[in-house]
């Protein structure tokens, strides 16, 4: 299951990523963010963004969004306010592109550990998928400054277990460990230098 949401996700965004340049792929991006900050579904203009070849199993059955719908709904228009003023892709596949190695990254010296730990840290205390995305919103315009490129089929994944009471704290989990590992390379790294 957790397969088919990643790879239709990957679908997706190749489909928006195949031609950025391309009046057709910017407005579709441009429609994706005015999505950020609303339900799954409340904004007619990208159904066909999200909801487009999506397996039946996966769409909700009552007036609330499934948990797929809101993983996949998250993701993309994550991905459309990520993608913005880049011409390369910026969605890239691998261990080093997962959340947590990707806010990492945004660490380059001491001071910046701890502003950058709190702002991730408000993103995974959040306690529903509506907080998340605001919240997750500020970290992935911080990557986007930065250039740094993210996987979002991982974070596809990662956002529907978040929604399941016994997978939460895993994935918070994680994401910290995965913060760390990228944070904790970098200051071996700057240890070496000053050796």
């Amino acid at each position: 299951m957790i397969n088919t949401i990643q790879n239709y996700v990957t679908k997706q965004i190749f489909s928006l990523s195949n031609h950025l340049e391309t009046g057709i792929s910017k407005a579709r991006l441009a429609q994706l963010r005015r999505g950020i900050g609303k339900k799954p579904g409340e904004n007619p203009e990208i159904w066909g963004d999200f909801l487009v070849d999506l397996p039946e199993q996966f769409m909700s059955n009552t007036t609330e969004p499934s948990k797929a719908e809101w993983a996949i709904y998250i993701a993309l228009t994550m991905y459309a306010l990520h993608q913005q003023g880049h011409s390369e892709p910026v969605n890239k596949q691998g261990y080093e592109y997962f959340l947590g190695q990707a806010v990492g990254k945004l660490v380059k010296s001491t001071d910046d550990l701890e502003r950058i730990q709190k702002r991730f840290s408000v993103v995974a205390l959040s306690s529903n998928m509506t907080e998340l995305s605001y919240y997750l919103r500020c970290i992935i315009r911080l990557l986007s400054d930065e250039n740094i490129f993210l996987d979002y089929a991982e974070l596809t994944k990662e956002l529907f277990l978040f929604q399941f009471d016994n997978r939460t704290d895993s994935i918070r989990l994680k994401w910290g460990q995965d913060f760390y590992r990228q944070v904790n390379h970098i200051n071996v790294e700057k240890d070496k230098e000053e050796d």
